[in-house]
């Protein structure tokens, strides 16, 4: 059956969308360049990009329905439907699935008592795999609405969760203090965070994500570290030991990342044919 049309916005939610939208499509030589950002603000004001939100989009910019609709369902960062104020992604892309992601994962799952997209019952927490943090270097990676925390465990992700449920303060890895995701959602439309403190606490890269980068600038970089093997036995020298104040990925300082990694390790590949 075909869909009603989109119920309109209150008039006051529709007048302050509008004087917003205007400041971002001032931004562009085009209007039609404004219809992400624009997406992100009708996010921010429900949560989600709604059928609303979707023709609110098309009426500003003088697009179809369908070319918004194109547009939102293509990128995963709009939502389609109410989720959390905490999208809480695992990456289980190959390098953090193998460093413990899919535990991190499945740990999740069954803590919260929901699956994939799916939201718990209180509202707070939306849980989702990722396919990639682009991170690597800090695996296994967790974002909460795309702020980093690097070198999860199973036990440290549910500590983090139930952080964000319980409204205790939850400070990330890299990056920005946490705030929900509508908050968020509004930030990615280009308006600024007003929170005190918030864009000086908006890192970057960690260190170890930054040694090719300073390699290649012709950089001197600290006394080389050894990093031992997995089975503990360090071949020429000691493993590193991190002061306090570094940030090393957990290849730089191996960590019991993974629930089948070392108890259970994989041990030779067979042979073609076998």
């Amino acid at each position: 059956m075909p869909q009603l049309p989109a119920p309109a916005y209150p008039a006051d939610v529709r007048a302050r969308l509008d004087a917003d939208a205007k400041e971002v499509i001032a931004r562009y030589p085009g209007s039609r360049s404004a219809l992400l950002p624009l997406l992100h603000l009708v996010q921010s004001e429900e949560g989600y990009v709604s059928r609303t939100g979707m023709a609110f989009c098309a009426e500003t910019l003088d697009l179809t329905t369908a070319e918004v609709t194109a547009v939102a369902t293509f990128y995963s960062m709009y939502r389609r439907r109410p989720s959390g104020d905490y999208q809480v992604g695992v990456c289980t892309n190959t390098l953090c699935a193998v460093m413990g992601g899919d535990a991190i994962f499945d740990t999740l799952k069954e803590h919260l008592g929901v699956g994939n997209d799916e939201t718990t019952d209180d509202g707070k927490v939306t849980l989702e795999h990722i396919e990639c943090n682009a991170a690597c270097d800090f695996a296994p990676v967790v974002m909460v609405n795309w702020e980093f925390f690097d070198n999860q465990t199973p036990e440290s992700a549910i500590r983090l969760v139930d952080d964000l449920i319980a409204g205790r303060t939850v400070e990330p890895t890299r990056g920005a203090p946490i705030c929900s995701y509508k908050e968020t959602a509004r930030i990615l439309a280009g308006f600024p965070d007003e929170r005190p403190g918030a864009v000086e606490a908006s890192g970057g890269a960690g260190p170890a994500s930054l040694v090719g980068l300073r390699l290649a600038k012709g950089e001197a970089l600290p006394k080389a570290r050894v990093v031992a093997p997995r089975d503990g036995r360090p071949k020429d020298g000691q493993p590193h030991d991190p002061s306090p104040s570094e940030h090393l990925s957990s290849h730089d300082a191996p960590q019991q990342t993974s629930a089948s990694d070392p108890e259970h390790p994989a041990g030779p590949a067979a042979e073609e044919g076998e």
